[in-house]
């Protein structure tokens, strides 16, 4: 890896010292460059012009996604974020009264939200495992937990919250096991670490572009395994995923955009593109080595400050770090580091409500460095944290 390249091709890093990889990490200039030229060409000759201009980049996305996460392009569908995508996969599965579902303690509070959201409207039960020792999903507990009422397990693979990883593959095992669905929120895992959707055997996975991959804003993906192209239909149909056939009847698309809607934005598709390959070019085993080591490098700097209480999970620790230091507010300490141009932030308890109540958490701050980080861009932040302490 290239880091000097890789830096002079993040032009955010010439403002500053950006350590939230795990908010909306810093564009690389060729995914800055292909949102703009996409931009500049609608400006000059039209958005619909632009687009049958495009048509071969555009669809060529759709490789480079699968590509990213070892699938096939036909299981893959765009969305404009995470959640968007993560709910069409929810939402669309025919969950009704008695049928339970598994999920963890370290969920995403949006995807809880939908899980009383259908217990509510559709009679469904929530089971939740609770943790190992080490503070990851205990995979005992959750094979104790499949009964013949189960009907899909969702979980979060790396939360929101913390560098906590779960072991999102050993899951798959098991619902692949017993023959239960399995939707993945890979959001904060995607871009930093690999991904492959056949070591993972999971059914559903949604991530973002602009956290740990490096894409605009605005920009998600659903993965749809092949199987359930056959038989799951979107909870909302439009006449792009469900063209219209005569007056009363629709046929809905074979592959997986018939989860998509017929508007989006190109500019932003271009960039994910581009995001994608970008990190498979440098590669993401070493993405997540040199990202992990240098989070692995800053818990060790944080906990020599006084008062300081790294708040992390699990045996495995990714590049996503969660603390509080004795005496300092967390709103504070990110806008005292903004003013020095050095991005961090924090995370509140209704984030990952079910792990705050169950550890008492209060607001925590959150660095997340990424591998085009250095050690002085850490050892900046360290020297401002004691400034204020």
């Amino acid at each position: 890896m290239d880091i000097e390249k890789i830096r002079k091709e993040t032009p955010g890093l010439t403002h500053g010292i950006h350590l939230m990889a795990c908010g909306s990490a810093l564009a690389p200039q060729p995914v800055v460059d292909a949102v703009m030229a996409y931009l500049d060409l609608e400006t000059r000759i039209g958005g619909y012009e632009a687009h049958a201009h495009e048509t071969a980049m555009l669809d060529a996305t759709y490789n480079s996604v699968a590509r990213l996460i070892g699938a096939k392009p036909h299981e893959i569908a765009i969305m404009e974020n995470a959640t968007a995508a993560w709910c069409q996969a929810f939402y669309a599965l025919p969950l009704g009264a008695g049928d339970r579902i598994i999920t963890c303690q370290a969920e995403y509070a949006a995807n809880y939200v939908a899980y009383l959201h259908r217990q509510k409207k559709d009679g469904i039960e929530i089971d939740i495992v609770p943790n190992d020792e080490s503070g990851a999903l205990d995979l005992v507990a959750l094979e104790k937990l499949i009964c013949e009422k189960t009907a899909l397990i969702t979980i979060t693979w790396v939360p929101t919250n913390g560098g906590l990883v779960n072991p999102a593959a050993a899951v798959g095992e098991i619902a692949k096991k017993h023959g239960v669905p399995y939707l993945l929120d890979a959001c904060q895992a995607v871009g930093q670490m690999p991904v492959d959707v056949e070591v993972l055997n999971c059914d559903f996975l949604s991530a973002t572009g602009r956290k740990f991959l490096r894409g605009p804003r605005g920009t998600g993906f659903l993965y749809i395994r092949e199987k359930w192209l056959e038989s799951l239909e979107p909870a909302v149909l439009d006449h792009f995923s469900a063209p219209l056939v005569d007056s009363s009847r629709y046929a809905v698309r074979d592959d997986a955009r018939r989860f998509e809607t017929w508007e989006n934005s190109y500019a932003l598709r271009a960039g994910l593109k581009v995001a994608c390959d970008y990190a498979m070019d440098i590669g993401l085993e070493a993405i997540q080595q040199r990202a992990w080591w240098l989070a692995d490098s800053l818990r060790t700097k944080l906990a020599l400050l006084p008062g300081c209480s790294i708040m992390d999970l699990g045996a495995e620790k990714c590049a996503i770090i969660s603390f509080t230091i004795d005496g300092l507010e967390p709103q504070h300490a990110v806008e005292s580091l903004r003013n020095h141009g050095i991005a961090i932030g924090m995370t509140r308890p209704g984030s990952s409500l079910l792990d705050a109540e169950r550890r008492n958490l209060p607001v925590m701050l959150r660095i997340s460095p990424h591998y085009y980080n250095n050690e002085a861009d850490l050892d900046a932040c360290i020297e401002a944290l004691k400034d204020l302490m």
